[in-house]
């Protein structure tokens, strides 16, 4: 045979121990009536036999007569690094009683909140008052410094780093499968969530029942490209905030404009790196504070009012409180994961020039928060495991999937949503002209929650249609009224998916 190496032996199965169910630690779950358990997995496919590594499950049990019973639903929030144990409660916000014919199952990835062990390289990474994002000369190396710190921190945590990759996570999900004693999944993922379906659909395709995939990750970008997009899109999206603000000026008193609120934001910033608030609140938490304004339209109220507390006012109370909310310093688990996970499943530029040139030029275009997401990522120059190579997406083999997207989400551009539909044929892509919201699904927007009832009750998809468009549109919920202070008011999205989903907020 020339030219071609033979083929490694694939490595020996592995079967998981059914599930022990017991009580869950978690008031959300016991709420819910919700089992938990334990999956113990390998740390290293290739070695079966080898060390273990604990995955912490839920299930929310179906509640239809067993004769209409449809098997298990996975759900991931995405992150990576987000924590899924408490989302096996999702059943219940499936209109039509949809959700009801599913176990839902609720797990924590490997090396995340409540398996075992959970990565934590250093607490305190997101302290207060970092430095500045945008670099010069000085502040570059202080940052590169840091990154550099964090990713030697990581290198504590032993093998876990080399076995973290999206195909471990993958292989897990399999594994899950395998201990409920099921012959197929479903699987509902968000955000970083879609990216795992999309490979779990490559590599297990005979596995997958249904699948529904919001806010879809593009296979081509993993995972540098994906972010300097990310940086471009959320310069867009913020000044769609800004935009809402001057709207409401009455309210605000920030400006008539987009153009006067944006001022005063970037007057506050510079205002904030020569003297933070309190010695709190320096630039990069102010930037970080409205990152998720980006992500969603559900944070803009609260953030308005913040930022409206501190120039008008001088009153730092409110921004705190909401940096704490998303950022709080002393846990970085989901931090650890994302770049453990991003990290290491595709290479990066390993020459600091590139990167340099690279955010400098989205910098130009996009000044929110290119630089706040070149440093969010920076660890991976000095990541102490080695990466792999990225699954060649293919879901020719996938039966059906159901796959939504805003078309002015920023951190999960729509061309990944186009992407995906076109590597899985038999998919149907639900399309929000004008939404900016990131993994919107089941909060309460009939138009998209009623096509999920209705393809999880009967597998019934919007028909595909020639183009290589979406395949039918929803109007996305109406912006939000100043008065909508608090995520649950502004969108009638769940509170645990609200929570899962703000993990992954750089």
């Amino acid at each position: 045979m020339v030219g071609s190496a033979a083929a490694a032996p694939p490595p020996p199965e592995f079967t998981p121990t059914p599930i022990q169910w017991g009580p869950c630690e978690s008031e959300t779950l016991q709420k819910a009536g919700a089992e938990c358990g334990v999956v113990s997995v390998p740390l290293d496919y290739a070695d079966p036999a080898g060390e273990q590594v604990e995955l912490a499950v839920s299930r929310v049990k179906h509640t239809v007569p067993d004769d209409q019973y449809q098997g298990v639903m996975l759900v991931n929030p995405g992150g990576p690094g987000g924590s899924g144990l408490n989302l096996s409660v999702l059943g219940q916000y499936v209109p039509k009683g949809a959700g009801a014919a599913y176990d839902w199952i609720g797990f924590d990835p490997r090396g995340v909140g409540s398996s075992r062990p959970a990565l934590s390289c250093d607490p305190n990474y997101f302290g207060y008052d970092r430095p500045h994002y945008v670099p010069d000369a000085e502040l570059e190396k202080a940052w590169l410094d840091r990154a550099e710190g964090y990713a030697k921190a990581c290198g504590n945590a032993g093998k876990l780093l080399d076995h973290i990759k999206t195909t471990d996570s993958v292989e897990d999900m399999d594994s899950i499968r395998k201990a409920l004693g099921e012959e197929q999944i479903n699987y509902y993922g968000f955000s970083y969530g879609t990216y795992l379906g999309q490979v779990y659909g490559t590599l297990h395709p005979e596995r997958v029942r249904r699948l529904v995939m919001d806010g879809v990750v593009n296979v081509e970008d993993v995972w540098y490209q994906a972010n300097l997009n990310q940086s471009l899109a959320f310069d867009r999206n913020i000044t769609i905030f800004f935009d809402w603000v001057a709207r409401h000026d009455a309210t605000y008193h920030l400006g008539t404009t987009a153009e006067d609120v944006e001022k005063r934001y970037y007057d506050a910033l510079a205002a904030l790196d020569q003297a933070p608030a309190g010695d709190v609140i320096g630039s990069a938490e102010w930037t970080d504070l409205f990152l998720p304004a980006g992500y969603s339209t559900s944070a803009w109220p609260e953030r308005a009012q913040a930022f409206a507390a501190w120039v008008n006012n001088g009153d730092w109370a409110p921004a705190k409180a909401l940096y704490d909310d998303t950022n709080a310093p002393g846990d970085d688990n989901g931090y650890a994961i994302y770049t453990g996970v991003e990290c290491t499943d595709a290479k990066w530029p390993t020459s600091w020039e590139q990167w340099r040139k690279d955010n400098w030029e989205a910098h130009a275009q996009a000044p929110f928060e290119t630089w706040g997401n070149a440093w969010y990522n920076a660890p991976c120059l000095f990541w102490p495991a080695k990466p792999g190579k990225p699954v060649e997406v293919d879901g020719s083999e996938v039966d059906s999937a159901l796959l939504i997207s805003e078309e002015l989400d920023a951190a999960t551009p729509f061309p990944g949503a186009l992407e995906a539909r076109e590597r899985i044929p038999s998919a149907s892509l639900i399309g929000l002209p004008g939404g900016t919201t990131h993994s919107g699904s089941l909060s309460g927007n009939a138009c998209v929650d009623d096509k999920i009832a209705d393809y999880l009750l009967t597998g019934a998809l919007p028909p595909r249609q020639p183009d290589e468009g979406p395949d039918t549109t929803c109007e996305p919920l109406p912006q939000p009224t100043p008065e909508q202070v608090g995520t649950q008011a502004a969108t009638g999205q769940p509170a645990v998916l609200q929570e899962a989903l703000q993990s992954h907020h750089h």
